[in-house]
């Protein structure tokens, strides 16, 4: 044993697991090649049709609608479009006084939007 083991000191036996495995220089002709870089284009443009006189018939048609249902089923609901607010106005009246329980938006914010209208026309003659 003291002989096998003088032998793989000595380059013997086990020196194949010591020495550097044999490289093979890389061929040119696999050579690896960059990737190209990624065609970019910009998104097409798009035509955006807007009428507000379309989304405001719409808007009209909506809660004529939601009044005929909610009458049909008597409840205390009722719904109207303010132009001042620039949308819907939902009021909840009690069904037994007809008083206003609650409106979204509430009154304070309709009031609001209604002055600035009002300001807007002291504020910005129709002359310039």
């Amino acid at each position: 044993m003291g002989s096998e083991i003088s032998n793989i000191g000595a380059g013997g036996g086990g020196s194949a697991a010591l020495r550097p495995a044999a490289t093979t220089p890389p061929s040119t002709s696999s050579a690896v090649q960059a990737p190209e870089p990624p065609k970019v284009q910009a998104p097409k443009p798009v035509a955006i049709h807007f009428d507000a006189a379309e989304v405001r018939q719409s808007l009209q048609e909506a809660v004529s609608m939601l009044n005929r249902q909610v009458n049909a089923n008597n409840r205390g609901l009722g719904f109207h479009v303010d132009e001042a607010v620039g949308g819907p106005v939902v009021t909840v009246r009690s069904a037994e006084t007809g008083e206003v329980v609650r409106q979204i938006p509430n009154e304070t914010v309709v009031k609001v939007a209604h002055n600035i209208e009002k300001m807007k026309g002291l504020l910005f003659s129709a002359k310039t």
